[in-house]
């Protein structure tokens, strides 16, 4: 069995919890029966060796594996990471989307994306991330009652994102703690209209619309104060073709969407003038979460 989910970029400025993206850029993870169980990472966190000791897929296969079948089975999982950790690309979702999807499959059991969305609530409870990584394209997402209300909009392949991975991470829960506890209305209305605007842009595709309607003044500015060059980078994307250009999740990586044709142009002026960070162009991803049942 193979199962293949993409990375993401959420909030996407001004869309706090709600917004998000799937990109091109995926982790997957090969398992199959075994008189053994056994581990195999490559590439991202290969070399941590506490992931292999303490293993969120791991953890979370084996709890709906024997709500599935009753039982517990051996297998050898091989874990081939291209999602960076920690950088605010959605690799945490990805592991909990990714097993889930994988309990249900080697159990034989039939899930819908639409439950296996809600499965994955229980351990990631902001639905940003979780939802283009199961659905892939452009994702609007709320909870209600415990169960996620979406939107999916395809992404037309015209477009492409250039990330900047910066060689440090930001913590989630640290960058979140900083955070106010109160916020002026006048902030949470600016908010709301240009999240409001971005997902209208998105939809009806008016790609000019993105540079006024990705401003935020809830999170972002404070979170990119941990690497303030992240200002200068945002300025020159937006100087040099990006449409739009946001903090990716919490960060550290910075995410901005161009037309295919200014793509490489900008991730070279970023190669430049960033010569630490991982430069990527991306295309966007509208599959989401893939199982393949190999024989």
């Amino acid at each position: 069995m193979l199962i293949s989910v993409p990375a993401t970029s959420a909030n996407l400025g001004p869309g706090f919890d709600t917004l998000g993206l799937a990109l091109d850029l995926r982790n997957v993870v090969r398992i199959k029966r075994s008189r053994f169980f056994s581990i195999s990472i490559k590439g991202e966190g290969a070399k941590n060796i506490r992931l292999k000791g303490n293993n969120m897929f791991i953890s979370i296969f084996n709890e709906h594996y024997r709500k599935l079948t009753g039982h517990t089975d051996k297998f050898r999982f091989t874990f081939i990471n291209k999602i960076p950790l920690s950088r605010g690309l959605g690799s945490s979702s990805a592991v909990i989307v990714s097993a889930i999807a994988a309990a249900y499959a080697m159990a034989g059991v039939n899930i819908s994306k639409e439950k296996l969305l809600n499965l994955a609530l229980v351990y990631e409870p902001h639905p940003d991330n979780i939802t283009p990584a199961v659905m892939g394209g452009f994702t609007v997402s709320a909870v209600e009652n415990n169960r996620v209300y979406s939107l999916k909009k395809s992404m037309p392949s015209n477009l492409q994102a250039v990330i900047a991975i910066p060689n440090r991470p930001i913590s989630t829960n640290h960058s979140r703690s900083k955070l106010p506890k109160r916020y002026t209305t006048a902030d949470v209305v600016y908010n709301v209209s240009r999240s409001s605007l971005l997902t209208a842009a998105f939809f009806s595709e008016r790609w000019e619309m993105l540079r006024v309607a990705s401003k935020d003044r809830l999170h972002q500015d404070i979170r990119m104060r941990a690497l303030p060059e992240l200002f200068e980078l945002q300025r020159i994307a937006l100087e040099n073709g990006a449409l739009m250009s946001t903090l990716s999740g919490s960060g550290s990586t910075f995410f901005s969407m161009t037309y295919k044709e200014h793509s490489h142009t900008l991730a070279q002026i970023l190669k430049e003038r960033f010569s630490s960070y991982r430069i990527k162009v991306l295309d966007f991803d509208n599959e989401g979460l893939i199982v393949n049942e190999r024989g």
